[in-house]
């Protein structure tokens, strides 16, 4: 008895000794090729495009790295401690079934997040906008893609099965200046070339050009001008175009027209 019961601590000291030792070398391996993503982004890190499109790859890959070393880790502990893997795979097949429908949305989080990539649709440090909300994507995961809202600063996070719902924003700034009726469109355009020089000494403004009369509303008429800047500026830009507008008109003596209701009394 003694002697089976010193075969029976040796086996499980073993198998103990085992699982350690493949975890720990599971570990390394792990940290040694994340280190090696690392190390391939900050080569690319002079070349804008390549640098976000590389940190993208690179954060949706170690993503799921960690996931296959998980996996990858059971199943050799497993086999190691005695365990047939192949009966194991074939009763998670059997289970997958089930299981699968009970996962489904998650599923379907992963190959979005998947297809982001391959089709190439946003990357990291892109400026994004998922409903009401305009943000820079921080992180596109396997299930999920954390974006920072440009007014508030905070983060959200977006399940990868809505991307349809999330749209590109353009570098393009699209604002309308209200001209009284009284003044004439000429006098308006000279006015409006005044705005836009101004526009132009913005740090953040790339480019800035008059479109066309927009609109005849009602008390007013619609000037459109356009203006170029990083998505990531827009929201200031606008703040100092309307800034530069109000300043111009007052120095041409336009008055910003309004809406008036006239009473008329017998």
């Amino acid at each position: 008895m003694e002697y089976i019961d010193i075969i029976i601590k040796n086996n499980w000291s073993g198998k103990i000794l085992n699982t350690c030792i493949i975890l720990i070398i599971s570990l390394i391996i792990y940290k040694i090729c994340t280190f090696i993503l690392s190390k391939s982004t900050e080569r690319d890190r002079f070349n804008l495009f390549t640098s976000k499109k590389s940190k993208t790859y690179i954060k949706l890959i170690k993503s799921l790295l960690r996931y296959i070393f998980i996996a990858l880790t059971f199943l050799i502990i497993l086999q190691t401690n005695g365990i047939d893997v192949s009966s194991v795979l074939a009763g998670v097949g059997i289970l997958g079934v089930v299981f699968g429908l009970a996962i489904q949305d998650w599923l379907k989080d992963i190959i979005r997040g998947s297809s982001i990539l391959s089709d190439n649709y946003f990357s990291v440090g892109d400026v994004v906008k998922y409903n009401d909300i305009e943000g820079k994507v921080l992180v596109i995961g396997l299930k999920t893609t954390k974006i920072q809202d440009l007014k508030t600063n905070n983060i959200i996070s977006i399940a990868n099965r809505n991307i349809e719902q999330i749209e590109i924003v353009s570098n393009l700034l699209y604002i309308n200046i209200p001209m009284p009726y009284e003044v004439p469109v000429r006098d308006a355009e000279k006015v409006i070339e005044d705005i836009i020089t101004e526009v132009k000494k913005n740090k953040n403004v790339d480019d800035c050009r008059y479109i066309s009369v927009n609109e005849l509303a009602s008390s007013s008429i619609m000037y459109y001008i356009v203006i170029e800047c990083n998505p990531i500026n827009k929201l200031q830009v606008r703040r100092d175009t309307l800034r530069n507008i109000l300043i111009e008109m007052d120095k041409n003596d336009v008055s910003v027209p309004y809406t008036q209701v006239d009473i008329h009394q017998k």
